[in-house]
């Protein structure tokens, strides 16, 4: 490793007296010290793994893929370091292709299952300028980084890497586990530890602190005290990433089965306020969240299930607070109800995508599931069949189960077309018949007979 980049590496870490830098050294550990499991790795990734051996380079399981078997579990995705260039990896996989702007990798699509190749990253920094492409790397004033073009060593890749837990490799060819910061005594220990100084890298890429949460919560895992001590002071950085690239990660936080958990890690270090900033103003204004924890408990269970969860519904409930304290505003101010509905969703919806982008594919969907809320008390008639025909029905209706749940309305309307969904004809019209009998009757007006006139003299 060039003398250059060690000591950059440790310049990273701070030492003042009480805080030593942390010594990087390579640990390689036989197949008979861990679990790593050929039959766990998917035949896909196994192929791009011999086939990039056998051409002569070298290549690697690594990240997220190796510490989820090491810790006893089954990766849903396998990805692949190399020293292969991304055109050398490409040459060889015919059905791959390019993708990529700030550093170019590889999908190697085996139907429904995709390995990403990436080829080992270096350090910018300790690569001679002059000789570097001029894109190399680039950054933003507040330290952000916007380019990062630079190939390096496997070590160098490991301590470019995010987390220790996630900076492990599996080679195929001897069964070893490779480890260069001490990610497997991390794992060990159950905590999330970044490598290099967390301000720095927090500043290089805010990303990482929701990256920190999401893991802390799908693993149970503690943050390491220095990694979590910048997290609340850096957290508006956060409003320096392209909206894109923030709903992209939302759906990473709340649909991998841990939402609610996700949930309070965000609220405590102060990431909720970036991502959602008119929710935070709402709740702490007084408005109640039970509403987006009864959601997120609802989207963990599905998960666990094996059941789909859709962003419209989850925006839905996590905007749901702010979208109450609008609409009452607006009609305290003499807006009808419809119209003020109206008003404060395009309000609401207006502010948010200022944070995080959300398709219109999404957005739609997510006002149908709002206006329907009052269409569902309405069933007196036509109406119940007409509102049950509506494309958005089923997630309406979990909705107001969600909202039946978290104490917002008081229970039946729920029960009501949950039985009324089940029912034959006749037993709907029963129901609805019910309804009208139920209902108390106007009493009509009797209208007044018109003056007579006076008989004339």
């Amino acid at each position: 490793m060039p003398r250059k980049l060690v000591d950059k590496l440790r310049s990273l870490i701070p030492s003042n007296g009480k805080k030593r830098a942390r010594k990087y050294q390579r640990r390689e550990v036989p197949r008979d010290q861990h679990n790593v499991s050929r039959s766990v790795i998917s035949e896909p990734a196994k192929k791009v793994l011999h086939r990039l051996n056998k051409s002569g380079y070298e290549a690697y399981l690594v990240g997220g893929g190796v510490r989820d078997i090491l810790l006893g579990g089954k990766p849903k995705d396998f990805d692949i370091a190399t020293n292969a260039t991304p055109e050398e990896v490409h040459g060889l996989f015919r059905n791959s292709r390019l993708i990529g702007r700030r550093f170019r990798i590889v999908h190697v699509v085996f139907g429904r299952e995709i390995i990403e190749v990436t080829t080992f990253r270096g350090n910018a920094d300790s690569v001679d300028q002059d000789t570097a492409p001029r894109d190399a790397r680039q950054t933003s004033e507040h330290g952000l980084l916007l380019r990062d073009n630079v190939y390096g060593s496997q070590e160098e890749d490991a301590l470019r890497r995010d987390f220790t837990v996630n900076a492990l490799y599996y080679c195929i060819r001897d069964f070893s586990v490779i480890d260069f910061a001490g990610g497997i005594e991390d794992l060990q220990n159950r905590q999330l530890r970044l490598i290099g100084d967390p301000d720095t890298r927090y500043r290089e890429d805010p990303v990482r602190m929701l990256r920190a949460i999401r893991f802390a919560a799908k693993l149970g895992f503690d943050i390491e005290p220095e990694t979590e001590a910048p997290i609340r002071e850096l957290a508006p950085l956060l409003s320096h990433i392209p909206p894109a690239r923030l709903f992209d990660e939302v759906l990473k936080l709340f649909s991998a089965g841990h939402g609610e958990a996700t949930y309070d890690l965000l609220s405590r270090y102060n990431l909720l306020a970036p991502l959602f900033p008119e929710t935070v103003r709402a709740l702490d204004g007084g408005a109640s969240d039970e509403l987006i924890r009864e959601a997120l408990r609802n989207t963990d269970a599905r998960i666990a299930q094996g059941k789909s969860v859709t962003p419209y519904f989850l925006f839905a409930a996590m905007l749901w607070p702010a979208l109450q304290v609008e609409w009452a505003r607006r009609q305290d101010n003499g807006d009808p109800v419809q119209p003020a509905l109206h008003g404060a969703i395009g309000k609401v919806i207006g502010r948010q995508v200022q944070a995080t982008s959300i398709p219109k594919r999404f957005s739609g969907p997510m006002k149908e599931i709002w206006e329907m809320q009052m269409r569902l008390p309405r069933r007196q008639g036509k109406r119940a069949f007409a509102t049950m025909a509506h494309p958005r029905f089923r997630a309406a209706y979990d909705f107001l189960l969600v909202r039946e749940a978290a104490g917002e309305i008081e229970p039946g309307l729920g029960q009501w077309w949950t039985e009324f969904q089940e029912a034959n004809d006749r037993d709907q019209e029963r129901m609805l018949s019910q309804l009208s009998s139920d209902a108390p009757k106007k009493r009509r007006r009797r209208r007044k007979p018109p003056a007579q006139k006076k008989a004339s003299q």
